[in-house]
């Protein structure tokens, strides 16, 4: 490949590069933070949280000594909160062993958490400018057509992706190059309708010569699995239980309502109070319908059923079950389906009202049959 592949990628950058925060500064904690929000993550999405986040935790002390808790908090909406995990852990690495700076050499970065290969290529080379290739999914889509690979895009292509990245990468500027590629798959060699003529490689690209970008990488079918749920809303005295999800698996440590998944052949109501059973050992006394809401979660579709509930009698708090005032929401980590809950409730449109729940309102609770 000649030298001119990487001068056309990084006059292009210099060209037509977004404005992105990120790209203001050459700290390495910046950087390090906005790769892992970038991760499974558009742009978009997460401009406004890295502000955020850079105006909370400025420096990796702050962020060191701040509790989990906070930190997811800060997360929420983001998804894939392992990723808000291992920042943390990482961070109280960096700041005890290396004076809050970021190691240079990828050997040492390769030990902190959260910190596999792509990672470690990214930081450094943008914050350190160190020779080192990266792979990620638009990365590995451009250089597929590049060479006209007729294949899924899976890391069973990075050898060979690795390969041709390392002939072609500049001995300056690896950041700017590497961010480049990254540019490129992301406004130009698209996964659908790539903008092929405005490509400053097309002329290196055998897929385009031959006509086949539009299918390469093979195309693949996402599986979308379908769940339903039932959620419980239980109020007393003004407050409302939640509780704490495991320490490991999906949404770990996270903060949500009561509920779970309807089983094959349970109507609402019986899930409902089977759930009720299983989480807190209560009994369902009376429940109202509240609404319905649609959650994606990666190859997941929650359909979630909501209900206001009335129990037997009612659990105590205990470390992992809290009883919390809706205006205390905020201080408690919650995956997305629960956060647009909370919105839903107790955040209303000005055209909405806000809900009141609760045993105080039996009244207005409605016994649902068991149709329901």
């Amino acid at each position: 490949m000649p030298r001119s592949f990487a001068l056309n990628l990084l006059t292009w950058y210099n060209k037509h590069k977004r404005d992105l925060p990120w790209r203001r500064t050459k700290d390495p904690y910046h950087i390090w933070v906005s790769e892992i929000m970038l991760q499974q993550t558009t742009v978009n999405a997460v401009i406004p949280y890295y502000q955020g986040w850079i105006k909370t935790y400025p420096t990796v002390f702050d962020l060191a000594r701040a509790p989990l808790q906070k930190v997811l908090k800060s997360w929420q909406g983001l998804g894939y909160y392992n990723r808000a995990k291992n920042l943390h852990k990482a961070a109280a690495i960096v700041a005890s062993n290396y004076q809050g700076q970021l190691p240079q050499e990828a050997h040492l970065v390769r030990h902190l958490p959260g910190f596999g290969p792509y990672t470690t290529g990214s930081v450094l080379s943008i914050a350190y400018d160190k020779p080192l290739v990266i792979i990620d999914a638009n990365v590995r889509r451009l250089v597929m057509r590049l060479l006209a690979v007729k294949a899924r895009a899976d890391t069973r292509q990075d050898k060979t992706i690795e390969h041709f990245l390392n002939k072609v990468l500049p001995s300056q500027r690896a950041g700017d190059f590497n961010q480049a590629l990254m540019e490129i798959g992301a406004l130009v060699c698209r996964h659908k309708e790539p903008l092929c003529s405005l490509c400053p490689l097309k002329k290196f690209c055998k897929a385009y010569a031959l006509g086949l970008q539009e299918i390469i990488p093979t195309p693949q079918k996402k599986i979308i699995q379908d769940i339903h749920g039932v959620i419980a809303i239980i109020e007393r005295q003004g407050k409302y239980l939640i509780q704490k999800r495991p320490s490991s698996g999906l949404l770990a440590d996270l903060w949500e309502f009561p509920g779970g998944k309807i089983k094959p052949g349970e109507n609402k109501t019986r899930a409902l109070a089977r759930e009720l059973k299983e989480e807190l050992n209560v009994e369902l006394k009376r429940v109202k319908h509240l609404f319905d809401l649609k959650h994606f979660y990666t190859q997941f579709r929650v359909n979630l059923s909501v209900f206001a509930c009335q129990l037997k009698s009612y659990p105590a708090a205990q470390t992992k079950k809290k009883w919390v005032k809706s205006s205390d929401f905020a201080q408690y980590p919650m995956p997305s389906g629960s956060a647009k809950i909370v919105d839903r409730l107790f955040n209303p449109s000005p055209s909405g009202f806000r809900m009141t729940l609760g045993a105080r309102n039996s009244k207005k609770l409605a016994t649902k049959s068991q149709k329901t």
